[in-house]
């Protein structure tokens, strides 16, 4: 692995571990719950990073995801919560947080991501290979940091 990949996955096990210390200190109930003038939760962006990862790193270099269709579809772009998840789901997800970008690692130095299907993404950033994804990933992870961010705020969780 690339010096500027080690650091750049250093950053989002970064933001991944201020995400978890969320899903251990904040309530189900809290998690769960959208803020008026939001149509979003806590537990769904971060549920939704997990899922994104795996689309933008998996996905698009024809390898099989590691999580299940199911987590993807419910949380990819242009999903909304469609109800409350359990405390098992939410077990679920903090343990992605981090298997996922482990196992991304051992793929990646074994070399599995040989193509790469070039992606515009709504944020009008070009990705054409597994590198740009793995960088822009992080790009993603901070809007979504400060989407909880702002969530906590208008929850007055702060």
């Amino acid at each position: 692995m690339t010096p500027i990949l080690e650091f750049t996955l250093t950053n989002t096990y970064k933001t991944r571990t201020i995400l978890k210390n969320y899903l251990d200190s904040i309530s189900l109930e809290d998690l769960n719950k959208i803020p008026e003038g939001y149509n979003n939760n806590i537990f769904w962006n971060i549920a939704h990073l997990v899922a994104t990862q795996q689309i933008l790193v998996y996905k698009f270099s024809d390898v099989p995801a590691l999580v299940s269709d199911e987590i993807i579809n419910a949380y990819r772009k242009g999903t909304k919560p469609e109800g409350d998840v359990t405390q098992a789901e939410v077990d679920e997800i903090r343990e992605l947080l981090f298997s996922t970008l482990d196992q991304t690692k051992k793929d990646y130095e074994s070399g599995m991501f040989k193509t790469y299907n070039s992606i515009t993404t709504s944020m009008d950033s070009t990705l054409t290979n597994v590198e740009e994804a793995i960088a822009y990933n992080n790009f993603h992870e901070g809007i979504h940091l400060g989407s909880v961010l702002a969530l906590r705020r208008a929850m007055g969780l702060t």
